[in-house]
């Protein structure tokens, strides 16, 4: 697999080897030593997956717990989406810094979102399933959500699009803003 490094040292674009011939293909979607040695650099341990499917204009998110934080590993299995991971670390050099990547089927990229970030995704294809592996349960009680359009923050979402409907669950829609969000990270 080849590891691609971003903006926010810590985000990792990660592109595995596809292998592939009139059959279709064959990829190998983890593997944890590659994984440990190549994008975290310790022990990481996933103790739950998800799988999400969407239609185009669902954008999800920004998403975090302040209990129980969560690493993410993000794919897109069908579709494509327009992946975005914030740092809201606050002693961290790029705290409110984002990073934005486009996941697809067809690209097969996968996205390493450590824990103390904020996770969102814009679906920009027709529809979209999402697949994730977490580093920690989910846990309701501490789950948070910044606003998608904090100006302070100022995501580049691909919403020009004039055939994209922006659609959020009431949640996201009363997400906060970044300065007045809880940033209290217990493990």
């Amino acid at each position: 697999m080849k590891v691609i490094e971003t903006e926010i040292p810590d985000v990792k674009i990660i592109e595995p080897a596809v292998f592939g011939d009139e059959r279709g293909f064959f990829m190998e979607t983890w593997q944890q030593k590659k994984f440990e040695e190549l994008v975290t650099g310790k022990p990481t341990t996933f103790v739950q997956d998800n799988h999400s499917k969407s239609k185009k204009g669902i954008l999800r998110g920004l998403h975090y717990q302040t209990e129980n934080t969560q690493g993410k590993l993000v794919r897109v299995i069908s579709g494509e989406v327009f992946d975005v991971a914030v740092d809201i670390r606050k002693e961290s050099q790029t705290f409110g810094k984002w990073v934005g990547v486009y996941l697809s089927a067809e690209n097969k990229r996968q996205l390493w979102v450590p824990e103390g970030f904020a996770h969102g995704f814009l679906v920009t294809s027709d529809e979209a399933e999402f697949v994730y592996k977490c580093t920690d349960y989910y846990n309701p009680k501490a789950e948070h959500s910044i606003v998608w359009n904090d100006s302070d923050i100022n995501i580049k979402w691909p919403i020009d699009d004039e055939h994209l409907s922006l659609c959020l669950s009431a949640k996201d829609k009363h997400g906060l803003k970044l300065s007045d969000s809880p940033l209290l990270f217990k493990n």
